[in-house]
């Protein structure tokens, strides 16, 4: 049984002539923001001031959507909710230093993002939405795993290679992800001993939490989560510790860590940051993100989620991310379009990865060691991908091991549809953000042209609140769009738009946004 023994011809993964037409076009001027803070604003202020309890997430939330529902007039959905808040009145002075730091915060904004998908975008609402650009996913259908990938995981079922396996991966893909890493960051000197193999991102930087904040001495000083963020990420650190959230600005696509160095301590025990910004698409900049690195004690554990770093020109990235300190997460969601493997990786220093190992065998045993040679492969041609291999010889093929039996014919026929289909993908998706980006600017607001990943963050005139906005655009266009506040942006009325959509979908959701859009605007 041989490996690549027949691959399928690559994806098309096309993006029509009218997308790169728009795409080439220049964005209104007037509907362009290159500066996006999000802070606390009004809203969160007073929602907290009413709170009989403010530290009730439940109550919280209640009072969110209370409110949306009492501004929604006869168009509400849950009429006791909207009677709560009007019975309601302000209790006390809140200030955004309190609101940042309290557990409440972070519980409140996850049940938020549990409300909106669990009860209203495919709750309630779900027959209103006609065009879906809120799932912050590509359209797996059309832009799915790469058929290289595939041929390993019918050849995996096909070995029954679903035993137990080492805790942190087996070491041929743990050796073929250090080399690829070495490739992407310069001066690093990864090897298997630096990585282990995880159930995808999110239960990652979950059972991070949970190893580097569980049992021991408690911390006196918060973990700092920089925003926005990703609700069950910060949850997750949030059940273990105290956390601090710290609003991060973003200005021509890049992020200043300038609050989050100076919320340091000497005592922080964690630090979770997303090295590209959702719903911004917004990239850490690589001189602050060495400062952080620099300034963090020694006991400080930084923990990097990269798995938004893709579909832009990333800076060089420093080997400072391999400091003992930092931990970097990354997984198949994103960038290989595979969410529900749940399949990724994180890089740390040995003696970390000795460590986890006991976490990892006594927690939850191992990933699963079906996906393994899905892995080891999917870095080995990445890694060629990245050092500009344009067709494989004898030296590539001994990188794998002789039972996987691979020809050099067949070896160069998987390269080439790997390459081929990885970068059609990434010119179609990056086609259909920028002439999102220069719809959206045509529409009454303004739009953040992000600088990578597949999301578009626009704040749209005639609305104060994200959540309400998300309301209103559902029922009036059957467009469903995400709700910043979903991500901690605790100010303004900023949503997310997903432009990883057939343009076939994707060209006529906007077309409806812009008369509603525009009507808001004229009244």
């Amino acid at each position: 049984m041989k490996l690549f023994e027949t691959v399928p011809s690559p994806r098309p993964c096309p993006a029509p002539p009218d997308a790169y037409e728009t795409a080439a076009r220049t964005p209104r001027a007037g509907g362009v923001s290159d500066v996006f803070s999000p802070g606390v604003d009004h809203r969160v202020l007073e929602v907290y001031a009413r709170a009989r309890d403010p530290h009730d997430p439940l109550e919280l939330r209640d009072l969110w959507l209370g409110r949306v529902e009492h501004e929604l007039g006869r168009h509400a959905l849950r009429p006791a909710l909207a009677e709560t808040w009007r019975a309601g009145r302000p209790r006390r002075t809140v200030t955004a230093e309190e609101v940042l730091s309290s557990r409440a915060t972070v519980r409140f904004v996850k049940e938020l993002f549990n409300s909106f998908f669990r009860d209203d975008l495919y709750g309630e609402l779900r027959d209103s939405a006609r065009y879906i650009l809120s799932s912050g996913s590509i359209d797996e259908e059309r832009w799915g795993l790469p058929q290289s990938l595939k041929e390993c995981i019918r050849y995996a079922l096909d070995r029954d290679w679903y035993g137990y396996s080492d805790s942190r991966g087996r070491v041929p893909a743990r050796e073929a992800i250090a080399a690829y890493e070495n490739a992407r960051v310069a001066g690093t000197r990864y090897t298997a001993d630096n990585v282990a193999i995880t159930m995808g991102g999110t239960f990652a930087i979950n059972s991070l939490a949970d190893f580097v904040l569980h049992g021991g001495a408690r911390p006196t000083a918060p973990a700092l989560c920089a925003t926005p963020n990703y609700p069950p990420l910060v949850e997750a650190v949030a059940r273990r510790h105290d956390v601090r959230l710290v609003p991060v600005p973003s200005e021509h696509g890049r992020t200043s860590l300038d609050p989050l160095i100076a919320a340091l301590t000497p005592e922080t025990p964690l630090v979770m940051l997303q090295t590209v910004g959702n719903p911004t698409g917004a990239a850490v900049r690589e001189d602050d993100l060495v400062r952080l690195i620099r300034a963090a004690s020694p006991s400080t554990v930084i923990v990097l989620d990269e798995c938004h770093e893709w579909l832009g020109d990333y800076e060089e990235r420093s080997a400072e991310r391999a400091a003992p300190g930092v931990v970097r997460v990354s997984s198949l969601s994103k960038t290989w379009s595979a969410p529900g493997l749940k399949a990724g990786w994180f890089l740390a220093d040995p003696a970390f990865i000795d460590e986890y190992y006991e976490y990892a065998s006594s927690s939850f045993g191992g990933p699963p060691s079906f996906f393994y040679t899905t892995i080891e492969v999917l870095a080995r041609l990445e890694r060629w991908l990245v050092s500009g291999v344009e067709t494989p010889g004898a030296a590539e093929v001994k990188e794998f091991e002789s039972s996987y039996a691979i020809d050099l014919p067949r070896l160069q026929d998987a390269y080439r549809g790997y390459r081929t289909e990885r970068l059609r993908r990434a010119e179609a998706l990056t086609v259909l953000r920028d002439a999102a980006t220069v719809r959206l600017a045509d529409i009454p607001g303004r739009v953040l042209p992000p600088h990578f990943s597949i999301n578009t963050a626009v704040e749209l005139e005639g609305w104060d609140d994200s959540y309400r906005c998300f309301r209103d655009l559902l029922r009036e266009t059957g467009v469903s769009v995400y709700p910043g506040i979903l991500n901690f942006c605790l100010s303004g009325s900023a949503v997310r738009i997903t432009t990883a959509r057939p343009w076939e979908d994707l060209a006529p959701a906007l077309d409806r946004l812009r008369p509603r859009a525009a009507a808001v605007n004229g009244r």
